[in-house]
Order: C-alpha cells, then sequence, then structure tokens
C-alpha cells in the first residue's frame, strides 16, 4: 500500500459536524442512505449490502464502531478505526464515512437525520434483536424508513477472521506513522541517539544454559531416552540480558542482583564486565546462580533442568538494595521481574518507595514457572507484561485486550502499558487523568523468521524504556521496543540487540513497502 492512498480517499471521512453541514447545503434535495457496522474485513457480504443502499439513494453514508466499543474477540478490530474506514472511502459508490464513537449508531442517526437507515437481510427476520427495533423507533420519529437489504449472500466478519487473519501489519504501521507523522528516518535517528541515558536495573540474574545433544535411542529395559553429549552454551538472562541491552544501546546501566557463591557467578561477573557494567551484586549463604538448563536434541527441546531457590531475599540483603538506590542517580529505573526471590509484594513496595520521585519507573513480570503479579507494581510510568500473566494477574481469562488493561489501570495505575501478545504483538494503551486523553493502539509482530522467542520480552523492555526516555512517546517506543523484540526472535540464544540489528530491520520493512524515507 502506497502512501498516497492515505490523502487520496480522506476526504471522505468527515465529523458528525462537517456532515450535518454538508447534508444542509444539501440545494438539490438527494435523498441520503446510512449504514453502520464494523466492516473490519470488507467482503462480496458488505459490498452487496452498501451497492443495494446505494441504489436506494443518492448520497451512501457509512458509519463505522470506533475502535474503543468493539468487544467481539480478545484482539478485535483486526483493522484499526482509521484504516477501516479509508478502505471503505476508497469505493467510488461511498459518498461519507464517518467513525462513530458512541456504543450505537442511535444518537447520529437522530442528528444525520437519513431518508434511509439500511441493515442486512439477518436484522429483520421475527426474533429482531432489541438494537435494530431501537433504530426503528429512532428512524421513524423524524419520517425516515429503515430498509433490509435481500438476504441472498451473507459473509461473518467473524467467521472469516476465525479462519485466517490477514496480514496487515505493514498497513497498520503505515497508518500509525502517517497520523503522528512519523518517518522511518525519524525511527532511525532515535535508535541512533540513546547513549545519553544512565538507567538502573534491579532484577533477577537467570544464567539460561543450551546442552546440545544427539538422539542414541531408548533403553530396551526402561522407558529412558538416550542421548550423546555434544556441547554445551550459557546466556545471561533474566535481568542481566535486560542490563546489556540497554548497555548495546548506548546507556550508562548499574545493575543490582543476587549471585550465588559458584561457577556461574564467575560467568554472569565476566560477560557483565565485558560489558562494562556497573554491577552492584549481593550473595546470599546457599542461595544458587538462578541456572535454567534446556536440553536439545537436533532442534526440538526435550526437557529443562532446573537449579534454583525461590525463597525471599534477606532483609538484609533487601536493605542494601534498597541504600543502593538512594546513593545512585539515573534517568530510569527498572525493575525486572522473574520471582526466583527479588520480588515479591512487600519488597516491590520498599524498593519503589527508594526510588527518586522524579525519575522514570519502569517494571515488567516475566514468569516462565512462577506466578508473578505485574499488578503489584503500582504507580509506575511504564509496565510491559506479557497477555497471559496479565490475564493471571487480573483474573480475567477471555475479556478484550482493551478491557485487560483497563483491569490492570484500575489495580496498580500505570500511566502507560506495552502488553505484549507473542506472535500477535503488542497492545499499548497510555491513560490520562482526562479519559478523552488516554489511547490505545496494536502493532503487529515483525518477525521473519522464529529461530528463538526466548528473551524478545527482554529486549523490548530495555529499548523501550530508552526510546521513552528519548521521546517522551509510548508510539515510538513500541515501535522500537517490538522491532527490538523481532531481532531478539530470529537469532538463536538470548544474546543482546544492537541498534545497528534495529536499523537493519527497519530498512527491511521500509524496502518490502517501498515507503519512500525522505
Amino acid at each position: 500500500m502506497k502512501i498516497d492512498f492515505f490523502n487520496k480517499y480522506k476526504y471522505k471521512i468527515k465529523n458528525l459536524n462537517s456532515l450535518i453541514r454538508i447534508l444542509k447545503n444539501n440545494k438539490d434535495r438527494k435523498k441520503s442512505v446510512m449504514c453502520h457496522g464494523v466492516f473490519d474485513v470488507v467482503h462480496p457480504g458488505h459490498i452487496r449490502h452498501l451497492a443495494f443502499a446505494k441504489s436506494k439513494a443518492d448520497i451512501l453514508i457509512v458509519s463505522i464502531t470506533a475502535d474503543k466499543h468493539i468487544k467481539k474477540g480478545k484482539y478485535r478490530p483486526h483493522v484499526p478505526q482509521l484504516l477501516r474506514a479509508l478502505n471503505l472511502a476508497a469505493f467510488e459508490m461511498v459518498d461519507f464515512v464517518l467513525i462513530d464513537n458512541n456504543k450505537k449508531p442511535l444518537t447520529n442517526i437522530s442528528k444525520i437525520k437519513p431518508n434511509f437507515f439500511a441493515k442486512g437481510f439477518e436484522y429483520s427476520k421475527s426474533n429482531m434483536p432489541v438494537e435494530t427495533k431501537e433504530e426503528i423507533e429512532v428512524i421513524e420519529k423524524f419520517g425516515g424508513k429503515m430498509i433490509f437489504t435481500p438476504g441472498d449472500i451473507v459473509y461473518s466478519s467473524s467467521n472469516m477472521l476465525n479462519l485466517s487473519l490477514p496480514d496487515l501489519k505493514y498497513e497498520k504501521l503505515l497508518m500509525l506513522m502517517k497520523i503522528n507523522n512519523l518517518s522511518f528516518l525519524k525511527l532511525k535517528k532515535v535508535v541512533n541517539d540513546l547513549s545519553k541515558f544512565k538507567v538502573h536495573v534491579i532484577g533477577d540474574t537467570i544464567v539460561d544454559t543450551h546442552t546440545y545433544t544427539k538422539m542414541i535411542g531408548g533403553q530396551t529395559k526402561t522407558p529412558t531416552i538416550s542421548v550423546l553429549f555434544e556441547k554445551e552454551k550459557n546466556y545471561v538472562g533474566g535481568a542481566g540480558i535486560v542490563s546489556m541491552h540497554l548497555k548495546s544501546a548506548g546507556a550508562k546501566v548499574i545493575f543490582s542482583t543476587v549471585l550465588g557463591n559458584d561457577k556461574l557467578k564467575k560467568l554472569v561477573l565476566k560477560k557483565l564486565k565485558e560489558f562494562k557494567i556497573d554491577t552492584k551484586y549481593q550473595i546470599e549463604k546457599l542461595r544458587p546462580t538462578t541456572n535454567k538448563n534446556v536440553i536439545i536434541s537436533q532442534g526440538y527441546r526435550m526437557l529443562k533442568l532446573d537449579t534454583l531457590d525461590n525463597k525471599p531475599i534477606s532483609q538484609k540483603t533487601l536493605t542494601t538494595f534498597s541504600n543502593e538506590i538512594k546513593k545512585t542517580k539515573a534517568d530510569a529505573y527498572v525493575f525486572s521481574d522473574f520471582r526466583h526471590g527479588l520480588f515479591n509484594r512487600d519488597n516491590i513496595k520498599f524498593l519503589f518507595d527508594s526510588l527518586p520521585n522524579k525519575s522514570f519507573k519502569v517494571a515488567d513480570s516475566q514468569v516462565a514457572s512462577r506466578w508473578g503479579n505485574i499488578c503489584e507494581f503500582e504507580n509506575f510510568d511504564l509496565v510491559t507484561p506479557n497477555e497471559k500473566e496479565a490475564r493471571f494477574a487480573t483474573g480475567e481469562q477471555d475479556t478484550t485486550v482493551k478491557s485487560l488493561t483497563r483491569s490492570i489501570f484500575e489495580k496498580s495505575h500505570p500511566k502507560n502499558i506495552i502488553l505484549k501478545l507473542g506472535s500477535k504483538g503488542v497492545y499499548s494503551t497510555h491513560f490520562a487523568k482526562n479519559e478523552e486523553n488516554t489511547f490505545a493502539f496494536s502493532i503487529d509482530s515483525f518477525v521473519d523468521k522464529n529461530v528463538d522467542p526466548v528473551g524478545a520480552g527482554d529486549a523490548l523492555l530495555a529499548y523501550s524504556t530508552l526510546t521513552f526516555l528519548k521521546t517522551k512517546s509510548l508510539l515510538i517506543s513500541s515501535i522500537i521496543g517490538s522491532l527490538a523484540a523481532a531481532c531478539e526472535c530470529e537469532i538463536d540464544g538470548n544474546m543482546p540487540i544492537k541498534p545497528s540489528d534495529i536499523i537493519e530491520k527497519i530498512n527491511s520493512i521500509s524496502q518490502k513497502i517501498k515507503f519512500k524515507i525522505k
């Protein structure tokens, strides 16, 4: 889709007041007909419906439900409202498109006063929905008439989307960039200018071990799988890799964590020293360095062996961390929670109270085998939970992602949420004191080839944090964070992402959509 698409058809999209003025100036007394719906995916049934409506009047007005009122499915609408409006405006038979910010079209029907209001044939049956009866009542008050589309073909957008989702990731990205006056060149400039910030990370260190083997066979007497050891690779993960992502982006990093007095401690400290990360570690007696060892055979992950101690850290260690936070001055403080001893409800509150009032406060809960709760991180500027953990924390299994982020806000009051949806991308929400200034948007995943998704959330956390410090924009932070996550998914092992990796991804996307960089 070319950028000209936005400008070519945008003139048909009207707000309510401008549309009413146009209709009042209708000197030729042309008749108007109005249709209303979600139009998430415009299919042949929609086209026949609109064509029939147009045959009954001179002016066809199509009103669409705003994103905030759509509750069909967890991830709907698939297509954001402005792109849905433009898709309809592109049809020659459509004269005007209106985005309805009300839950029902009743208010707009009463103010626009179309000669006809067209509904699909399925709404005309004997068991007519209450909503349709309400619409008939409103339109008949000013002398209008309800008409129903012939029912020879009816398709459901929901059914079609359940079968196969259209790939609109580039169109949705272009739309967001267009309406926010954002270019790929600006994104690249931001990525290349993240070095002036200082970030203090507090969190659980994990050593991720990949043990590569080759299948030999099974024992004949017992159901035991036999593999031949080939090699072993160790990666610094958890809050450690978050710190390394931040350092790779150019930031100055202080890292507070707990380690065991063992050989993995030496491995962690050596790697962090290579990255010139100022590490403030504490050792507790009998606590090992958290290790998660994945046994891999010919590309398949067969088994994971964990060496860890999840009991809460001591009060002495907690007080030491609090004092370190108070002594250090940073632009942002990141709580990176994996629930391996450092964070629980009481500790979070204690450490939060140690943070400077005007600092940028970020929290993430990424729990693989434990119970975390992102709602325990109260009054943070940015939180980046994944969907599964957010649903567990709120107790909401089947609500829309919009409702899910609202529940997180009501429980813990973050200013911004980037909700990670795995292969579906992210859903981001900014909450403002004035409800009208609250906004949300979705960004699809830009992973071209998913090699290893482990660590994608860490990359997003790091780059979103720095980008927010730089731009104060949730949109830019979500885009760059998502691109960093995509880069992480495309490499084997949890490795720090460099700005050049993200620049390469931006160039790849811009080439694919033939977007001219100015």
